[in-house]
């Protein structure tokens, strides 16, 4: 299917234990499917704001910005499926309230079909896995095919924050101020400002500036590439101003970032950021 496979985690495992890591705006190089099971929060995604509640169903396409708040009691779990899967996935993000119990029983058996698999290390786990993730597909599709799935228009400020969540995962990392995604989006930058905040809760600034955190906290505390190359790779004009940067927003430096995470970890766990980590420019 791909060299990276299929994964089941729970939303725990995903977070790592870091709330930053599903709290503040980010994207990932692969497919999600979450399904929550337990306890409330609030999910942005495609540049709207909204709740989350038990028998939430998410689809998360890679490259789409989203952040999830949740309480310790929030329980779910996820499926991660990897870019050029053979599978037919929606091209867009989805987030689906299910109601209908026998819906609601049919994925979590699929999950937890697919999470026994994953587990028990028998010959031919991976093609299993796959099998139930198959299955997974063709109920989101049929979920989405509902009436009762037909997603509701969009205002115009909606759709200007969808536009702008989508530029900021493409535009992150080259240093871009507010003016240059106002001007793409051919609004003032105060203008995006009120509609992003009303969308999401949280001005286009404070996105843009949590994307960038998400991706250098990611970096430091994942690859040993030197601070300077992190912050010439997401735009920074030097290494300084990165310090600055991340002081002010994290409240640590990025040694001192970098520090909180054992060397041993840095090098097991660099193959699985959710950044890209060539810093090639």
């Amino acid at each position: 299917m791909s060299e990276q496979n299929l994964k089941i985690l729970t939303l725990a495992q995903m977070s790592g234990g870091a709330e930053w890591r599903l709290g503040l705006a980010h994207d990932r190089p692969y497919h999600s499917l979450l399904w929550f099971t337990r306890g409330q929060g609030l999910i942005m995604l495609e540049g709207r704001r909204r709740g989350l509640g038990p028998h939430n169903a998410v689809f998360v396409p890679a490259g789409a910005l989203f952040s999830i708040e949740s309480g310790r009691q929030t329980l779910g779990q996820v499926v991660t499926v990897p870019v050029g899967t053979p599978l037919r996935l929606p091209d867009m993000p989805r987030h689906l309230r299910v109601r209908d119990s026998q819906a609601q029983s049919e994925l979590s058996a699929h999950i937890e079909a697919a999470q026994r698999e994953q587990s028990g290390m028998r010959p031919l786990a991976q093609d299993a896995i796959e099998a139930h993730a198959a299955l997974m597909s063709v109920w989101l599709r049929r979920q989405i095919a509902l009436e009762e799935h037909i997603p509701q228009q969009r205002s115009a400020g909606e759709r200007l924050s969808r536009r702008f969540v989508q530029l900021v995962s493409a535009h992150y990392a080259t240093g871009a101020s507010m003016t240059f995604y106002a001007g793409e989006l051919g609004v003032t930058p105060t203008h995006l400002t009120r509609v992003v905040k009303l969308a999401t809760g949280k001005t286009a600034a404070e996105l843009l500036t949590e994307r960038v955190v998400h991706a250098a906290r990611t970096l430091l505390e994942t690859t040993k590439h030197p601070a300077r190359n992190i912050a010439q790779h997401l735009g920074f004009g030097s290494a300084a101003y990165f310090t600055r940067y991340m002081q002010q927003h994290c409240g640590r430096t990025p040694s001192q970032l970098r520090g909180t995470i054992p060397a041993q970890k840095r090098a097991g766990t660099a193959a699985q950021s959710d950044t890209p980590i060539n810093l090639a420019r």
